[in-house]
């Protein structure tokens, strides 16, 4: 399964399942019909831009913690410092509410 997220003020953003999920879960989409079909309504963009910035925060953190343990460990190699982050998935959706709550637009998915 795929997100397609749509939208009058922008582009169409389409994430797979397990990114999309994650997404709307930090912004507080976790109803099972949610996740299946919804809406961010411009009144709720802010906070749920607030949302994921201090998840990619919190994520950066512990991705830093375990890098420091690893290093005090003596390991060669830091932990979870290769692959795409939070921040790099979240980017898009992030600005797609920004410019969607600019224009007072909603955001929708699947229908």
């Amino acid at each position: 399964m795929i997100y397609k997220f749509k939208s009058k003020a922008s582009g169409d953003l389409i994430m797979l399942e397990e990114n999309g999920r994650s997404i709307l879960s930090i912004i507080g989409k976790t109803d099972p019909q949610t996740l299946k079909q919804g809406i961010v309504l411009p009144k709720d963009m802010p906070a749920a831009i607030v949302a994921l910035q201090q998840a990619v925060i919190e994520e950066e953190a512990r991705i830093q913690e375990k890098a420091n343990a690893a290093r005090e460990a003596g390991l060669a190699k830091a932990v979870g410092t290769q692959g795409i982050g939070l921040r790099q998935r979240s980017l898009p959706f992030i600005r797609m509410l920004e410019r969607c709550h600019a224009e007072n637009k909603e955001i929708v998915w699947g229908v």
